[in-house]
């Protein structure tokens, strides 16, 4: 069914404009949801409304939320851009692409348009002349840089007006971290070629001043000045301690930034690589949220603008892993931030360039799996997804035990249901636990039943526990501790089907009212709450949904599985039942003996298998022939 939009949107896409420019789309409340360009707004605007978007989740979300849209005209695709940009900067619409941290990471600034220019820290960006180098991942390793680089080269740091006629310098020249120009220890011209030597370390092009410095302690050495000698010596070493992080990568990359993408659901990690001089000067790792949906292009065309718009370097080449929709214009709008320095972006197929862009890959995937270890081991970010999720849902506490089920079946055979559990938002795996699901087995598949029977089962062990604590389950598992507590969250991965099933089931045991409840529909990350036919949508920001997807993905995960090892399981009696002799009672004994593995059977000697009771020789000799 084709989606028909209202009255007054229908009216603005039939007047739209072929033109560049920008389109901001809002909601009831005059909000700015989403801000994009558009080579020719009438067609890109439209596309959100027609047939093509029926397959983007976001993009559905997004479009029945829109009630208004104002479009900017521009002259160019180049000023779009720039427009684009600066409202996205301005408004951080909830369905764009965004930074998710918005802190200024940490610079060396150096103030070259000084006479004596001084060497500082700072994260601003300000165009008044001075050089800028980094960006560091963190204020400690910029002081731990100039620390080290202060001792190679001994620059300013004081406010004195410097004429070179001062009486005594400060202390920082006694202790040989300043070179004295206020006393004319040094004059402008020297005091400046040293600054220039520094920033060329930090550039990554260490190798001239490495030489020279080299050159000047044999000198000292040679003429038996080994005091000068052994200080030179212990500048080269300063350096050193620099230029080692610089990777050597290839001489003939001058000026690059390689640029990698890695995804999970909601959120993108991209990793940028820093090379100067065919070296490895620096990499830094930056998050993205919102990109539920979009293709690696679009991830990293938003990225380049956001994370270059503010940039102290643009480098001559962005080397990226795909291809980028509109990439001659971001090219433009980089060379105008350059200065009319041409900038390329390319995306290498084969080559060093590719190795690179592997490495940057395999370094965002490793960045985005450890800021999410972090979360987890993060007691303060569970607590407040907790209560996020207590206020979204209306709860009458946190819910500090969340159990979710999920079903996994293929073919309607070896049907799994699983069920995880999370306490104080951390998963709990010792409470796992699985359920072959056996009424729905023979009759295709039926994710509601396996569903009932699941819950049914579940709870028919809580009424149990509660009856007589002694008393075993009726799978034959003790009534234990996981049995008896009943959840403060009972989620469910489906949708208002599902949830209904949850419903009933609750109902039987009195439980409905008593036990929240609650089902997450995949497609929309939608959540369903009893007698409510609107879902609740959190925030794609809120702590609270990454808590739920968590929560969902292990579900799935433990289910996806349980269902492989009963596979797994069924695959393995069906070759030891080729094997003449063995029956029902003796596979069960060889699977048991070694530990449900094949490989193991197999790979047995014939004295390890008849020590399985009623494995003779003879039969044996016959596994070890058929397998």
């Amino acid at each position: 069914m084709t989606f028909k939009p209202p009255e007054h949107i229908q009216r603005i896409l039939s007047s739209l404009p072929a033109k560049p420019g920008c389109y901001l789309m809002k909601d009831d409340k005059g909000t700015i949801i989403y801000v994009g360009k558009a080579k020719k707004l009438r067609n890109r605007v439209r596309s959100y409304f027609n047939s093509s978007a029926e397959s983007s989740a976001k993009t559905l979300r997004l479009r029945e939320n829109i009630v208004d849209i104002e479009i900017i005209v521009t002259e160019t695709e180049v000023q779009a851009l720039i427009t684009e940009e600066t409202l996205i900067k301005q408004h951080q619409p909830f369905y764009n692409i965004s930074l998710k941290d918005d802190k200024h990471y940490p610079y060396i600034k150096i103030n070259w348009q000084d006479p004596f220019p001084k060497v500082e820290t700072t994260r601003r960006i300000v165009k008044d002349g001075s050089r800028y180098f980094g960006p560091y991942a963190a204020m400690w390793a910029v002081q731990n840089t100039l620390r080290t680089l202060r001792r190679a080269f001994p620059y300013l740091t004081c406010d004195r007006v410097i004429n070179g006629k001062d009486e005594r310098a400060c202390l920082f020249y006694d202790i040989k971290l300043c070179n004295a120009p206020c006393i004319g220890t040094v004059n402008k011209a020297e005091y400046r070629a040293m600054i220039g030597e520094l920033m060329d370390v930090l550039s990554g092009r260490s190798e001239g001043v490495v030489k020279r410095m080299t050159a000047e302690m044999n000198q000292a050495a040679d003429a038996l000045n080994f005091e000068k000698a052994a200080m030179i010596r212990d500048q080269l070493r300063a350096i050193e301690y620099i230029t080692q992080r610089h990777k050597a990568v290839n001489p003939n990359m001058t000026d690059h930034d390689v640029i990698a993408v890695a995804r999970d659901k909601n959120d993108a990690a991209v990793q940028i690589l820093f090379i100067r001089n065919g070296k490895l000067v620096g990499s830094d790792v930056r998050m993205l949220g919102g990109a539920e949906g979009e293709p690696d292009s679009e991830v990293l065309s938003q990225f380049i603008t956001q994370f270059y718009a503010d940039a102290a370097e643009i480098p001559h080449e962005l080397i990226l892993p795909n291809e980028v929709e509109e990439a001659r214009i971001i090219e433009q709008w980089l060379k105008d931030k350059r200065s009319g320095q041409k900038v390329t972006i390319s995306v290498p197929k084969r080559g060093n360039k590719r190795d690179l862009v592997k490495m940057a890959g395999e370094n965002a995937s490793e960045a985005l799996r450890m800021i999410r270890e972090q979360w987890e081991a993060d007691t303060h970010k569970q607590e407040e997804a907790l209560s996020a999720l207590q206020a979204a849902l209306n709860l009458p506490t946190p819910p500090n035990r969340i159990e979710c089920y999920d079903i996994s079946t293929t073919q309607g055979t070896s049907i799994v249901a699983s069920r995880v559990m999370f306490v104080q938002g951390a998963p709990r795996k010792s409470e796992y636990r699985r359920f072959n699901i056996r009424t729905v087995a023979h009759a295709g598949p039926d994710d509601y039943q396996s569903m009932r029977e699941a819950l049914t089962r579940r709870f028919t062990r809580w009424k149990t526990a509660q009856e007589d604590p002694t008393q075993v389950a009726p799978d034959g598992k003790d009534t234990d501790e996981t049995w008896r507590l009943l959840p403060d969250l009972l989620m469910i991965d489906g949708g208002k089907g599902q949830l209904g099933i949850a419903v009933e089931v609750l109902q039987e045991f009195g439980l409905f009212g008593r036990v929240p409840v609650v089902s997450l529909a995949k497609q929309f990350e939608e959540l369903y709450l009893p007698g409510n036919p609107m879902p609740i949508i959190l925030d794609r920001r809120s702590p609270a949904l990454y808590l739920v997807q968590r929560v969902r993905d292990e579900a799935h995960r433990f289910a996806i599985t349980s269902h492989r090892q009963q596979r797994n399981k069924a695959g393995m009696a069906s070759k030891l039942e080729t094997v003449p002799g063995i029956g029902p009672k003796k596979r069960k004994a060889l699977l048991k003996a070694f530990e449900n593995s094949i490989s193991a059977i197999r790979s047995a000697s014939i004295e390890e298998l008849t020590a399985v009771k009623g494995i003779t020789e003879e039969i044996a000799a016959s596994i070890k022939e058929m397998l």
